[in-house]
């Protein structure tokens, strides 16, 4: 699932950097065709992606119930995730476009169709990641155009703890009907790339969040009713490799019908997520590579940098015209850009999103109480030197009485792993395997200090 997210960006940047006025761009994209030109399906793919992982992660933990205590903790966790890396982006193409303003002689600030407001009001909604939350539209709402998508999904978090209630009930469903519910809920944006070419109309956005959200929710319901079987992963490994290629086919079959229209075969998507995260081999085993583990931990600091690094690379070519005039250069020029987002976009996952993520996860955890000091005149365990020899019944009925007593006594699991403590239980396995055979002594010796410690 996170390789996949590198997909998903890189798809929705070659989308926007087609736009650069260089014939050789032009070259590339009317080769690729809709390939590139329907890149911004990638939106799409993210928000069923997103949809999928959250079920995974918190649809038990909010599901049931709806309890204040686990709905700040999901809230908090989102905006652990989101909010660091967007608002120092944002402020800092904010300032761009002040600059723009200044020293643009009143041309436009920004290469959007709708040119953006920049007011006080305006930064206090692109702050709080609701700009989207007023507009029927998406063109012109956000400083960086494609935050749009993050105010959208911030919504989706913000109404999954209740929405986490109907789909909790309905994981009993039956496994087609969850399967079918998932692709129905694509429809609504099929039809408008089927009828008009482009899914724009009033209110679109929401429809497309919404809808592609609870799309993933539902996929995952499929996955979880699914066993992990030979057969299983072996037909899902096969479907995750052909849904891409059909999807492929399927926009450029659409584009000869109408400009357009192939972007129905987003209905496809919760398939692909729901094979990928069933298959083990062929599309999900590249997707598991290092690699593009790690290009999917940085696809959301690529995602907002792109455009910002794009508008820089775009100004600088209508002033340096040269670079239009040779063939070498623009080639040159573009390729150096693309890669220069994938460095910012790494540099801002190492320096600010990843560190301000956990900071402010280490925030909100509650911070655990020192342990009260024993009384001086408590009783203290001692160890004994040397063990008399124990008989083999004296051995059993030791371990007997240590595991009656803890019958009773409900300890703290030593295997819970949180950010203050570290997984023990693993760490204990991994030494018990690299353990030599127990002596007889060494077993005695244990059985006394379990003694000592259930007698104080």
């Amino acid at each position: 699932m996170t390789g996949l997210r590198i997909v998903a960006a890189v798809w929705v940047v070659l989308f926007h950097f087609h736009f650069s006025p260089l014939p050789g761009v032009a070259h590339v994209a009317a080769w690729f065709g809709p390939l590139i030109t329907q890149g911004a399906l990638g939106v799409d793919l993210f928000f069923v992606l997103s949809g999928f992982v959250i079920a995974h992660t918190y649809l038990d933990k909010l599901g049931p119930a709806l309890r204040v205590g686990a709905t700040a903790k999901f809230v908090w966790a989102r905006a652990s995730r989101m909010w660091p890396v967007y608002v120092l982006v944002f402020n800092l193409f904010g300032l761009w476009l002040v600059a723009r303003i200044v020293f643009g002689g009143g041309g436009n600030i920004a290469y959007q169709s709708v040119q953006p407001v920049v007011s006080v009001g305006q930064w206090v909604q692109q702050l709080l990641m609701v700009q989207m939350w007023n507009n029927q539209y998406l063109d012109g709402a956000s400083w960086v155009g494609p935050t749009w998508s993050l105010s959208a999904e911030w919504l989706a978090y913000m109404l999954f703890p209740v929405g986490a209630l109907v789909f909790f009930r309905l994981r009993t469903l039956p496994v087609v009907v969850l399967a079918v519910g998932s692709l129905a809920l694509m429809t609504p944006i099929a039809i408008a790339y089927l009828s008009t070419g482009s899914p724009y109309y009033p209110w679109s956005w929401a429809v497309r969040v919404l809808c592609g959200f609870g799309a993933g929710v539902l996929a995952h319901l499929v996955v979880r009713r699914m066993r992990s079987t030979e057969k299983v992963r072996s037909r899902a490994s096969v479907l995750a490799a052909a849904t891409p290629l059909v999807i492929a086919a399927g926009l450029i079959v659409g584009e000869a019908a109408g400009s357009g229209r192939g972007g129905a075969v987003l209905v496809l998507f919760p398939v692909l997520v729901g094979a990928l995260a069933l298959a083990d081999r062929g599309p999900a085993g590249f997707l598991a590579r290092p690699w593009m583990v790690q290009g999917g931990r940085i696809s959301y600091s690529l995602y907002l940098v792109h455009i910002p690094v794009f508008e820089i690379y775009w100004t600088l070519l209508t002033h340096f015209h040269v670079v239009e005039r040779h063939a070498v250069l623009a080639y040159a020029s573009a390729v150096l850009v693309l890669l220069s987002t994938l460095v910012v976009a790494s540099v801002a996952f190492r320096f600010v999103e990843e560190p301000a993520r956990r900071r402010m996860r280490r925030m909100h955890l509650p911070r655990r109480r020192p342990s009260a000091a024993p009384a001086p005149d408590a009783p203290r365990a001692t160890v004994p030197q040397q063990a008399r020899p124990v008989s083999a019944p004296e051995l059993v009925a030791a371990f007997r009485d240590v595991h009656v007593a803890a019958a009773f006594v409900a300890p703290e699991p030593r295997h819970a792993a949180t950010a203050a403590r570290r997984p023990t239980l693993a760490a204990a396995l991994v030494n018990a395997q690299r353990r030599r055979p127990a002596h007889r002594a060494d077993l005695v010796a244990a059985v006394n200090r379990m003694e000592n410690i259930r007698a104080t």
